[in-house]
């Protein structure tokens, strides 16, 4: 006989490939990617912490300008001529003075209110840095009431505005007094941050830089393609914990950071931009680096493996082979030893457990050939108990359905003596309406015509009630036998139950109450006349436990689901339940064990639980007991609606 080759679920060389990975190529990834990543990290916060070294640097950068605007309106505010000319509210005069105070000078505009808020005259420089005025003649203009209320309150007011020509108006408000201290008018001053600005502080400090509102709106920057992004492109930085972000200009990686500024009361962002080319050409030149030596491990890799393969798996696949071959051979495998190595020790011990394997497995076989005979004699043994216990619950059976049929088949017999009187009085009544109709009425008195028209109709009512009980015996023995129905099939277990019960009442009738407490439960498929044997065992049982009167108690219900299964298709639970003497728990413990009996010698084989318990296993079930001296005995039975494919139990 050819012996199929086996091949084993794993293959050493490919547990030698998987060690090396684990211990060389993936460590070495780890630590490599580990390092690339902090060292990523460590570049961001470098240049995090350089920019935002930067966005103080413009912070300081527009605080020197705000100096700036602050000492070029105290000298504007000592000067008498222009006290005098706000107080008279003399716009002309003023716009001569504006225009020789703004030219030459930073500041982009220069606007002149009375003490009551009205503008006397603007003097600003257009997008050509020309210096242009502007004196309100008919609609007049006035300053915000909350600025001016703010002023007084304090020397000035501080603001920016967001124009819509990319540049941020940078505004200071100051009140004006006079030598007494009398409130003369408000001057306010403005300074734009606009794309010169902007490209002033990207010289000196080298960086791209952006100016945004509160909500993340880009104003002006110092690239123009960063007014090309969407309105809403840079919110989701404005809300996030880290300020840092990444973003590609024309394909130039650069760094940015978020950085807040505040110009008086209005707070708005920079965005400070460095570019990320030479720590990315840093990272490339890492990832070569890791790529080298993964590559030179994995070579190495190869290069073991192929020496394992002739050094060490060469003999141990010769090994595998000759265990394989070991049982299609019909004398002891032996393999040459070719080394001094712990291989060569091994191949030595395995010609040797060949020979001594050999040796067990010839005595084995005789072994097992007396094995086989002592178990074909127990199992000769076992049917014949069997056989033997299932002759003994027939024979109890019979005699209590022979007890049943006694009575109905009785009283019929007795019937027919009486109905043969009465049908041999009406023949001769007949004879003598044909022969002597005269003399029918003495004859009709002497055989008791009026009787017998009363009696007959009770003699034949009761004949047909004792041959309707003896009909539903015997049909509740057929099913109950069901010896036609030996495949799986579906049963009303209520129906079962009630058949066994059928079959009991001469036992039960006028001594025990039966209470049932049926709910609604699907039908099981089983082996019929087995799950009835079980039945039977129960309940006979159960019967034979209550001396004198007393109670069974009987309960259907199904069960979705039933402990340590996974069959969710349905379980039907059946609880049979007595009054009787009880079981102390030394007996409860065997009862279950094969020819173990609680009745007297003659009475019982102890097998019909033993069965019952080897059904409900096979039927893929589960049978409990409990019980207790005094008050009585509990079984219930689970049983699956559709039981594992099994062969029929017999």
């Amino acid at each position: 006989m050819k012996t199929l080759r086996r091949k084993p679920k794993r293959s050493l060389r490919t547990i030698l490939i998987i060690w090396f990975g684990l211990f060389s190529i993936i460590p070495l990834a780890f630590v490599t990617g580990y390092s690339m990543l902090k060292y990523e990290k460590a570049i961001d916060h470098e240049l995090s912490q350089r920019l935002s070294g930067n966005a103080r640097e413009i912070g300081v950068v527009l605080a020197d300008q705000k100096n700036i605007l602050q000492q070029k309106r105290d000298r504007y505010i000592r000067d008498p001529s222009l006290i005098y000319h706000m107080t008279v509210g003399d716009g002309a005069t003023l716009r001569q003075i504006g225009t020789q105070l703004i030219k030459g000078d930073s500041v982009s505009s220069l606007t002149f209110f009375n003490r009551e808020g009205r503008m006397l005259s603007s003097v600003f420089k257009d997008d050509k840095d020309n210096v242009r005025s502007f004196v309100p003649s008919q609609d007049a203009v006035f300053l915000s009431a909350t600025y001016m209320a703010q002023v007084k309150d304090g020397k000035e007011v501080g603001l920016a505005e967001f124009r819509e020509n990319q540049k941020i108006n940078l505004i200071l408000i100051s009140k004006v007094t006079s030598t007494s201290g009398r409130l003369v008018g408000y001057v306010e001053q403005v300074m734009d941050l606009n794309k010169a600005f902007v490209s002033k502080l990207k010289l000196r400090l080298k960086l791209e830089m952006i100016f945004f509102k509160d909500l993340g709106q880009v104003v002006v920057a110092s690239h123009p393609d960063f007014y090309l992004y969407k309105k809403d492109f840079f919110r989701p930085y404005f809300k996030g914990n880290d300020p840092f972000f990444d973003l590609n200009v024309r394909g130039v990686p650069y760094g940015f950071l978020i950085y807040p500024i505040e110009w008086g009361q209005t707070k708005f962002y920079v965005a400070l931009g460095a570019s990320k080319s030479e720590a990315k050409a840093v990272l490339k030149n890492v990832n070569y680096a890791f790529i080298t030596v993964v590559g030179a491990v994995i070579l190495l890799l190869i290069m073991t493996i192929l020496v394992t393969s002739s050094w060490v798996l060469k003999p141990l696949y010769e090994l595998v082979e000759a265990l394989q071959s070991f049982e299609s051979q019909e004398q002891a495998v032996t393999i040459p030893v070719k080394n001094d190595t712990e291989i060569g020790l091994l191949t030595e011990s395995f010609n040797e457990m060949s020979k001594k394997i050999w040796q067990a497995r010839s005595d084995l076989r005789k072994k097992i050939a007396e094995l086989e005979s002592a178990n074909k004699e127990l199992k000769e043994t076992q049917t014949k108990l069997v056989h033997s216990a299932k002759m003994v619950s027939l024979g109890q059976l019979v005699a209590g359905v022979a007890h049943e049929l006694n009575n109905p088949i009785g009283f019929i017999y007795s019937n027919m003596t009486h109905l043969k009187e009465y049908s041999d009085k009406l023949i001769d009544l007949a004879n003598a309406a044909e022969k002597n109709p005269s003399n029918l009425p003495a004859l009709k008195e002497e055989y008791e015509f009026d009787y017998i028209v009363k009696d007959m109709p009770k003699l034949i009512a009761s004949c047909q009630d004792g041959a309707r009980r003896t009909r539903d015996i015997v049909l509740g023995l057929r099913n109950f036998s069901r010896l036609e129905e030996a495949k799986l099939q579906e049963i009303d277990v209520h129906q079962s139950l009630d058949t066994t019960l059928n079959l009991l009442q001469g036992e039960i009738k006028n001594r025990i109450e039966i209470h049932r407490q049926y709910e609604p439960i699907p039908l099981v498929h089983c082996y019929a006349s087995q799950i009835n044997q079980v039945f039977m065992n129960i309940l006979s049982n159960a019967v034979q436990a209550i001396d004198g009167a007393g109670h069974i108690w009987i309960s259907t219900v199904a069960l979705k689901t039933h402990k340590g299964s996974q069959d969710k298709r349905g379980w039907v639970q059946v609880s049979i339940q007595d009054s009787g003497k009880g079981m102390s728990a030394q007996t409860l413990e065997k009862i279950f064990d094969p020819f173990f009996t609680t009745k007297g010698v003659g009475q019982g084989t102890g097998l019909g639980l033993s069965i019952s318990y080897g059904i409900i296993q096979n039927h893929g079930g589960e049978i409990q007991a409990r019980s207790e001296q005094g008050v009585g005995t509990e079984f219930i039975v689970v049983i699956p609606v559709y039981p594992p494919t099994k062969e029929k139990i017999h």
